[in-house]
């Protein structure tokens, strides 16, 4: 036997001289790497050296030539060129392939030339002859091979040996020997279809191949031929050919089974782990069941047989139907890769294995049945996943991004809104950089600072930032360097604001109020009742206000705007200053600065924003007078407080015989102080007083829009302070003034029914039972007919006064609105001999809703506009219809002028009371 392999290895040398004369070249290092396994040829082929190039094989034979490796004859000729699972071009070829020469069973030997070119039609191509050789001398008594494009069957026997011809080149000079050979051997083929006897040639041109060495006789077929049939076998599809090799020679007929049976699925795939099943017992194999005895099974990755599988936490296991192999995703042996699929990132398993049983039967001796499979699984999902790693004490966002496999790359991110390449120098508030952990995957860490300017930041609760990461992650995916996009949002909040605290204090005339300027207008804002204490404000209500770095100082003057007096008398004033700390966000309301004063004022005027006059009056006249006997226009008003210098009066403008008029975007109401003169009698006429001639004239000026009087004013905000301003000063009991326009001449009525043609009279009581309504028509009168009426604000009480509570709406800024103690509607005004300007009147419905009330009273704030002016911000804005919907109507505050009416009493009984 030695002296046969010394003859083959000189016979060979000599090919491969031959062949480097003919321009062949022999491969580089490192270039192929060659195995035989099991009676099969395996060729790796290294992909670093074929970047960038294109190649195809040749399986050479000395005799015929060089002959192109196709998908045809790949299967027919027992060969299979795939790629392992790192993209190494792969080839494989059975011993008793087409072109492999056979010495004596026992040694193999096949040439494959590789071409290597720059180009795909192969030209200027450089060949790589490389040969292989293979020594398998234990045969099995049945071999059978399931690889992934054929299936194939040797049996041992002692027949005469035949070729093919294109395999033996000299069987061409015995061309009678030849057809003999063809003739004597014949397939049979038992399918659903029913049986099929062929020739061998004949079987050739069907793609299968069939031919018989020194010691045996093999059948080779493709999968899923028309001789093929398919089966179950224990939960598994097996492609099975049933045939029957048959020998003629006259008197000698031998009749060689040549079934071949192979598992085309068993694959079944969890979250974690792939599962190959295949059947321990395959019925058309085995003859007789009770006499199979498993011999040997053992899996192989790629060409190689593990040992001990549990070492690589495979799994092999068998039962009595089954051989089932589990293997874990990502397990050593098989490669986990990257994908995209429909922009969602994943990843796919790979892994070649095979598997070998050997086993024993009655029918043959040894059966060696091994199955080679490449099992590629199905995309599997792994969203990526943002981990916030942030450190709140270092002010610093540490991001990472993962996990993802060593076939990922971060080629880009942005930041905020902005873009950076991650060729660029690396930002200075920020870095990027790769971890990888134990499993073999790897995360992208970001770390940006929370004061980069590409932070977001929001003032949020109390005394907290929470600062806000957007990124957006551009990565580059698998061989195939998909782009895959990944947006997160990272938070963070950290309290590290210091609400400020406000420090208060008086002097005899001021209020004083100190706080820190950080946060002012960037955090919160400072309020004034409903509006933003800035500059403007703070001037036009007389404060003074100065900063420095770190606090801002308030000086409040005892009668600026804006005060609150919580206690007015003629002996001392109890001022308060309220500022409120709101969120400029959502106008939340933080914190409220308050601080309180009692001041000593011998003189003063107030005019509080709800129509509230306070006066303490200081009168200086020789000889002095009697303060108690001091008096309003109507004179019994009289002080609520007095001494001998001093009178205190506080009354309501609409009371007291208080007077109003409009001069520009002002409202003034003006009232008299006056003293009683007492005469003394003498014995001769005329009567003379000891008293003084002497009258203080009291003023308050409202800016028209910033009275609270119900909003019931309305005009453009001027310098004035947004509650009244007063003003004292003496005047002859005879001095004269220039008049200015005085408030509307309007009066009121109650209809007795919708007719509005009969009204109670004055003395007349008007009785009504809850939700029986009472008719109100308010009339203009003594003004153009263009004029017309609106009532802008109307509400009800328990009283007469003004101001008393309390009170519930009906209409509000002319529109009529329903609570839940009155509800009210606008009723039409036709023309009738009494409503010659039906513009000039407006008529009101008001239900009583409430059980409880016994006495009420409606009141009125009206105003009369003209059309002629269609500046925007009038105070006459239109009447509300019973609709809901406003009807517009030009007006101009200077062109309008404003009253009040009051309608009542008007008694609210019980059915059975009336």
């Amino acid at each position: 036997m030695e002296a046969v392999g010394h003859l083959l290895q000189r016979i060979w040398l000599f090919f491969l001289l031959f062949w480097l004369g003919q321009g062949r070249r022999m491969a580089p290092p490192g270039f192929v790497e060659s195995s035989c396994r099991s009676r099969i040829f395996w060729m790796k082929l290294n992909k670093l050296l074929l970047q960038g190039k294109f190649f195809q094989l040749e399986i050479y034979d000395p005799y015929s030539g060089p002959v192109v490796l196709d998908e045809k004859l790949a299967s027919r000729c027992g060969y299979v060129l795939s790629q392992d699972v790192w993209g190494n071009p792969v080839f494989r070829a059975s011993a008793l392939g087409c072109h492999v020469a056979n010495e004596a069973d026992e040694l193999f030997s096949l040439t494959v030339n590789i071409k290597v070119s720059s180009f795909s039609s192969m030209r200027a191509a450089v060949t790589y002859t490389y040969p292989m050789y293979c020594s398998y001398a234990s045969w099995a008594s049945r071999e059978i091979v399931c690889e992934e494009n054929y299936m194939e069957v040797s049996v041992k026997t002692d027949v005469p040996a035949v070729s093919n011809d294109y395999t033996v080149a000299w069987m061409s000079a015995l061309p009678e020997t030849h057809n003999v050979a063809y003739q004597q051997w014949q397939l049979m083929f038992v399918s659903p279809s029913g049986r099929k006897r062929i020739t061998v040639s004949d079987a050739v041109k069907l793609g299968y191949s069939f031919n018989n060495t020194l010691s045996r006789v093999y059948l080779r077929a493709p999968y899923h031929s028309n001789e093929s049939d398919v089966s179950v076998v224990s939960g598994v599809n097996m492609n099975m050919i049933t045939s029957t090799s048959m020998y003629r020679q006259r008197w000698l007929l031998l009749l060689i089974d040549t079934t071949v049976s192979c598992p085309v699925d068993g694959i079944s795939f969890t979250d974690t782990t792939l599962t190959w099943t295949v059947p321990r017992v395959i019925p058309t194999l085995v003859v007789q069941e009770s006499t199979f005895l498993s011999k040997s099974i053992v899996m192989g990755v790629d060409d190689q047989v593990i040992v001990n599988p549990e070492e690589m936490n495979y799994l092999l296991e068998y039962n009595e139907t089954h051989i089932r192999i589990t293997i874990p995703i990502g397990a050593e042996g098989g490669k986990l890769e990257s994908s995209i699929s429909d922009g969602v990132y994943g990843v796919i398993y790979y892994i070649d294995l095979f598997l070998e049983h050997m086993w024993t039967d009655a029918g043959w001796q040894t059966t060696k049945y091994t199955v080679i499979k490449s099992i590629t699984t199905p995309f599997m999902p792994q969203i990526p996943t943002v981990i916030n790693n942030t450190e709140p004490e270092e002010r610093l966002f540490n991001v990472a991004f993962g996990h993802f496999l060593p076939d990922v790359s971060l080629v880009a991110i942005t930041v905020g809104n902005v873009p950076f390449s991650l060729r660029e120098p690396q930002h200075r508030s920020f870095k990027i950089y790769e971890t990888p952990f134990s499993n073999g995957t790897k995360a992208f860490i970001l770390e940006v600072s929370f004061d980069d300017p590409h932070v977001l930041k929001e003032y949020v609760n109390r005394n907290e930032t929470k600062y806000t990461l957007l990124v957006n992650y551009t990565l580059s995916v698998g061989l195939e360097m998909t782009l895959y996009y990944h947006s997160a949002e990272v938070e963070c909040v950290v309290a590290d604001i210091e609400v400020p605290e406000a420090v208060g204090s008086c002097d005899e005339e001021n209020l004083y109020l100190t706080l820190p300027t950080f946060g002012l207008h960037q955090y919160w804002d400072l309020y004034l009742g409903n509006k933003i204490l800035n500059q403007h404000v703070a001037l036009t209500n007389g404060y003074l206000a100065a900063t420095n770095s770190t606090h801002l100082i308030l000086q409040i003057p005892l009668f600026a705007g804006g005060l609150i007096y919580e206690e007015v008398s003629f002996q001392k004033i109890k001022a308060r200053f309220d500022v409120a700390l709101r969120k400029i966000r959502t106008m939340e309301t933080l914190q409220m600065f308050s601080i309180s004063c009692s001041f000593n004022s011998s003189a003063f005027i107030i005019c509080h924003p709800d129509g509230t006059i306070m006066v303490s009056a200081q009168m200086k006249t020789v000889p002095a007078i009697d303060m108690s006997k001091t008096k309003l226009r109507d004179s019994s008003c009289k002080p609520r407080e007095y001494n001998e210098a001093h009178a205190f009066f506080k009354f309501h403008v609409t009371t007291c015989g208080t007077s109003v008029r409009f001069e520009g975007d002002h409202i003034i109401y003006e009232n008299e102080i006056s003293y009683e003169k007492e005469t003394l009698p003498r014995q001769s006429i005329p009567t003379i007083t000891r008293d003084p001639d002497y009258r203080l004239t009291v003023l308050c000026y409202y800016q028209a829009k910033e009275t609270l009087v119900l909003g019931a004013f309305s005009s453009h905000p001027a310098t004035s302070p947004p509650f009244g301003s007063g003003t004292m000063f003496p005047r002859s009991n005879t001095a004269a003034y220039r008049r200015v326009r005085q408030a509307l001449n309007v009066v009121s009525r109650v209809s007795k029914d919708e007719s509005f043609m009969e009204f109670y009279g004055p003395s007349m009581a008007v009785v009504k039972q809850p939700m029986e309504p009472v008719f109100i028509e308010v009339e203009l009168k003594d003004e153009s007919p263009s004029v017309e009426l609106y009532l802008e604000n109307c509400w009800v009480t328990r009283s007469s006064d003004f101001d008393n509570s309390p009170r519930w709406n009906i209409t509000v800024d002319g529109c009529e609105i329903n609570g839940s103690e009155f509800a009210a509607e606008f009723c039409p005004v036709p023309v009738s001999p009494r409503v010659r300007h039906p513009s000039h009147f407006k008529r009101l419905a008001v239900r009583t809703l409430a059980q409880q009330l016994e006495q009420v009273y409606v009141h009125c704030l009206v105003a009369a506009c003209s059309p002629t002016n269609t500046q925007a911000g009038s105070t006459c804005r239109g009447q509300c219809s019973s609709s809901r919907e406003r009807k517009g109507f030009p007006g101009h505050p200077s062109d309008s002028l404003q009253g009040y009416v009051l309608a009542g009493p008007v008694r609210i009984v019980s059915p059975d009371l009336r």
